[in-house]
């Protein structure tokens, strides 16, 4: 599995400010996502776009944010990014020709933040080329009318996203960015709320965000525990160790069966997923909030 689909902590940093690449990768995220649309103003596109090549080209890794698809420097990102077999994020992500392009040059996360996107969700999970999809609360919210903030307002957008992915066998969902980047409590209580959800990564617009999400994201101590328990006892029963009827095993006096099983493989899968850096001290100079 790619970082882009394992990756519980994506870390945007403007393309703006080559020279806080490198801190990036150091604040430890999963995936470090160089931004060319929201950070970068009209006049410095081309640099931003040059400086991700450049970054890219070095062999270093990271995903871009492009440009969205009828902006005028969407062809000219996805090519400079392509051919170093980066992954793309897509924003205003929406079913269509321009998906479906984009899909067949890079490995494509789609990021939702349309209401044409969310009710195309499925469309989007299902286009070749996707890999994973993530909401942009703050423009959806914007469009609908409603405080980003607030969840009952857009459980039923994300709840698109998770079924959407499971439908397609996509990783779970990305959630998107919280703007107050010193609340770090708001931050494990938005993330707590999402992974009840089904969600399975953030998007993060500082460093000090990186390790809060990461820890929240990652199964608990006492799901590590009962996952290990059925499957050490399921194995057991493959060996007639423990009585097994018609595919279904008693444990703790409680009925296990395959989903049951399933969860708690999904549960140990996830323990550690493929990061495209590795983690580090968290640079004392750090990208400042710059995207929503």
């Amino acid at each position: 599995m790619s970082a882009a689909e394992s990756a519980r902590t994506l870390l945007f940093v403007p393309g703006t400010r080559p020279e806080r690449f490198a801190k990036a990768v150091g604040a430890g995220a999963d995936l470090v996502v160089i931004d060319l649309e929201d950070a970068v103003p009209a006049g410095e596109k081309e640099a931003a776009r040059e400086a991700a090549a450049a970054w890219l080209a070095q062999g270093n890794r990271a995903a871009v944010r492009v440009n969205a698809a009828d902006t005028a420097w969407h062809a000219a990102d996805v090519a400079a990014v392509a051919q170093h077999a980066a992954a793309v994020v897509l924003p205003k992500a929406e079913a269509g020709d321009a998906l479906a392009l984009l899909g067949r040059a890079a490995p494509t996360i789609a990021l939702l933040e349309t209401s044409t996107g969310i009710l195309d969700a499925r469309a989007v999970a299902g286009t070749p080329g996707v890999v994973r999809l993530a909401i942009g609360t703050f423009d959806l919210a914007a469009e609908l009318g409603v405080d980003p903030l607030d969840r009952e307002a857009l459980l039923a957008s994300r709840s698109a996203l998770v079924l959407a992915s499971a439908s397609a066998g996509l990783a779970a969902p990305v959630d998107g960015v919280r703007a107050a980047i010193d609340d770090e409590a708001g931050l494990r209580d938005e993330t707590a709320a999402a992974r009840r959800l089904g969600f399975a990564g953030k998007l993060c617009i500082h460093p000090r965000q990186v390790a809060p999400v990461r820890e929240v994201l990652r199964p608990t101590e006492d799901e590590v525990a009962w996952a290990r328990r059925i499957l050490t006892v399921v194995d057991a029963a493959d060996t007639g160790g423990v009585a097994d009827t018609g595919g279904v095993a008693a444990i703790d006096g409680a009925m296990v069966d395959k989903p049951v099983v399933d969860r708690a493989r999904r549960i140990l899968d996830t323990l550690e997923p493929t990061p495209d850096t590795a983690p580090g001290p968290t640079p004392e100079q750090s990208p400042e909030q710059e995207t929503r």
